[in-house]
């Protein structure tokens, strides 16, 4: 038996799952409270002698990926608003990063004020097609390097002047990290470079700039943001089954959703967005949730008209009990239908944003009418009876007043192993074993 350990280094909870590489299936999992406080490795050691004690893993390679401490936080920096910024910042979320901020156009005083004070780890600095517009892309690499910027910018702009304005760049003493262009063309969305780039940017500098732990085994261990490992992980079992797939992960603080969708004639023709399609995609809302982010669930449904009468009162009042003491587990029934209530609100409201694309800026949303699978994640999901996590996702499914155009046979199934992000990062060095450990546990076959 050749095994490898793979681990998630939460903001709360660091997961472990031990994975029989010879059989591609999970054999042992473990999960500790995340030491952000003292040291991020005390409760990764901790869940990994959990996962392997019995077990002969000494050698096992590790594959880690981390959230803790706020994960990456990720500005973009564009030319227009609906263009350049819109591609820059979906490129950024399908890198599994946080998008604090976005500019467009020529950045001022007030505008680099802006930026400071979004705190982000990576600058992601975009604009023009290659052979477009240069003027907005260079003034802003002029603004920042006069600005003395320090925190890494990745730059994926027009391919014109892109030598040109790395030399400027690091010149000033600015780390920056080249990719190529995410807007090539109008209606052409390339994200692969910026994506790979973020990822290179956060394993470099900000995975130790966080102070996460007091050495430097943390930062070598780390492999990937975790978004990014299980958009990665959900990428796999997209190509694996060959259909279109959803996911939709209910956080403590966040509610994300993945998907993935098959290009089609949609891609070309004057129908088609000018930031580009995104086939593989996530989106990140930023007020759902399960504790921190409670009220805003009630706040959100309340606005899309999802609530039942007379029911705002009761569960404001249990959203803020939440969001007041995020450690609160479920004890009673009254407590785990409350859970079950906004776990499924958080599901729906998300689902809507994702698919109408609306509140986040998006012109156009994502077609899920072709989704076959629709995939729940999340310790509320996990952990709860089967019949109520299906109910969850059920009410996600049967959601007809939302204004999207509902998955026509999508069959739920919850991540009850937590095997997405275990299969993304095998996916890298173990292809194989990742699509057959995702099949398997997804219980797709």
């Amino acid at each position: 038996m050749t095994l490898a350990v793979c681990a998630d280094v939460g903001s709360t909870y660091t997961k472990v799952a031990v994975v029989d590489l010879d059989a591609a299936a999970l054999v042992a999992a473990a999960s500790a409270p995340t030491t952000v406080g003292t040291d991020v490795l005390h409760g990764l050691d901790a869940a990994v002698a959990a996962a392997t004690a019995g077990r002969r893993a000494r050698d096992a390679p590790w594959y880690v990926c981390s959230s803790a401490g706020g994960g990456l936080r990720l500005a973009v920096v564009g030319y227009e608003q609906l263009v350049t910024a819109q591609a820059g910042r979906r490129v950024g979320l399908s890198a599994g990063a946080n998008v604090v901020h976005v500019a467009a156009g020529r950045l001022g005083a007030a505008e680099l004020t802006g930026l400071r004070a979004a705190r982000p780890d990576v600058v992601l600095l975009v604009g023009g097609t290659d052979g477009g517009d240069a003027d907005t892309l260079t003034h802003n690499a002029t603004r920042l390097a006069r600005a003395r910027w320090r925190r890494p910018v990745v730059l994926a702009g027009n391919v014109d002047v892109r030598d040109e304005l790395h030399a400027l760049l690091a010149g000033a003493g600015v780390p920056v990290t080249v990719a190529e262009n995410v807007l090539p063309r109008i209606g052409v969305l390339a994200p692969a470079g910026a994506r790979a780039a973020i990822r290179e940017v956060f394993l470099r500098h900000v995975i130790g700039g966080k102070r996460l732990s007091r050495g430097s085994r943390f930062a070598r261990l780390v492999r990937a943001a975790t978004p990014d490992a299980v958009l990665t992980g959900v990428e796999v079992l997209a190509d694996a089954t060959g259909g279109d797939l959803a996911v939709v992960d209910v956080g403590g603080a966040t509610t994300d959703v993945y998907s993935v969708l098959t290009p089609d004639e949609r891609d070309s023709g004057p129908g088609r967005e000018v930031a580009g399609t995104l086939w593989r995609a996530r989106t990140v809302e930023g007020d759902l949730g399960m504790r921190w982010s409670a009220p805003g669930v009630v706040r959100a449904a309340a606005e899309e008209r999802l609530l039942d009468p007379g029911e705002q009162e009761t569960l404001a009042a249990a959203a803020a009990a939440r969001a007041a003491e995020p450690g609160l587990l479920a004890a009673t029934d009254a407590e785990r239908a409350a859970d079950r209530r906004i776990a499924a609100l958080a599901a729906t409201v998300a689902l809507r944003r994702h698919a109408r694309g609306g509140a986040t800026g998006e012109r156009g949303g994502r077609d899920l009418r072709d989704v076959r699978l629709l995939v729940g994640s999340g310790g509320v999901l996990r952990h709860a009876p089967a019949d109520d996590a299906e109910r969850v996702l059920a009410a996600a499914l049967t959601d007809h007043a939302g204004g999207w155009p509902l998955p026509r046979a999508a069959r739920p199934v919850v991540d009850v192993d937590y095997v997405l992000a275990a299969g993304g990062l095998l996916a890298g060095d173990h292809p194989q074993v990742a699509a057959a450990l995702l099949r398997r546990h997804l219980a797709v076959d």
